[in-house]
């Protein structure tokens, strides 16, 4: 398991961190303690992304940070990311791991199954996210994930796992209980006005865990 996976898993959003704010709202998440940094971006300006890529990049370099490129191999090579994370209906793990090779990280996105979490520990994902686990605001269609079905998994899963969907201050412990190393969060850190507050928060929860 990489040690380097474990933390607070902040994720951009389009609405809640447009180009705009997006780098000062990255570098308060990762003042306050953020380990983990995805762009996730689904518009169609590849040359923008690429240069919010780089810009983040640069940031969490100098926070000793990782940076996860949503599903898109291109823009990770180009700005020289730490990784991807792929969905479902995104480029197959296989494809993607051909394309950058064994040092970069891959996260498979599997709901809440572990047929789909087994799979992708074939493929050689380097971290699994399940989830949703609460209601979401960002993807509120998101299928939900149920903790005690993949409890036992958790436990035992050969690399980091991370928890996904609705996640907030007040219900991320059991979560943490559960063995999950990292937790994915976006509008209770991105829809928070002190950001940087709010991670650290996050990065005491974290401290507390063992």
């Amino acid at each position: 398991m990489n040690p380097a996976l474990r933390g607070l898993y902040a994720i951009t959003d389009p609405v809640l961190t447009p180009p705009s704010t997006l780098i000062a709202q990255v570098a308060a998440a990762l003042r306050g303690g953020a380990r983990i940094i995805q762009l996730r971006d689904k518009s169609n300006d590849f040359e923008q992304r690429l240069q919010l890529a780089r810009r983040l990049r640069d940031l969490t370099r100098e926070h000793g940070a990782i940076l996860i490129i949503n599903d898109d191999v291109e823009i990770c090579l180009e700005a020289e990311a730490d990784g991807v994370h792929l969905g479902q209906d995104d480029m197959s793990l296989s494809m993607a791991r051909a394309a950058l090779g064994p040092d970069f990280i891959i996260g498979a996105t599997c709901h809440g199954s572990l047929e789909l979490a087994q799979q992708a520990l074939e493929e050689s994902a380097d971290y699994l996210a399940f989830g949703r686990f609460f209601p979401s605001r960002t993807k509120p269609d998101a299928p939900p994930a149920a903790l005690p079905e993949i409890a036992d998994f958790i436990a035992r899963c050969p690399v980091a796992a991370v928890a996904i969907g609705g996640i907030t201050l007040n219900n991320a412990a059991p979560l943490l209980d559960a063995g999950f190393a990292m937790l994915a969060v976006v509008n209770d850190v991105f829809g928070h006005q002190d950001i940087e507050g709010q991670c650290r928060r996050y990065s005491q929860l974290f401290k507390d865990s063992p």
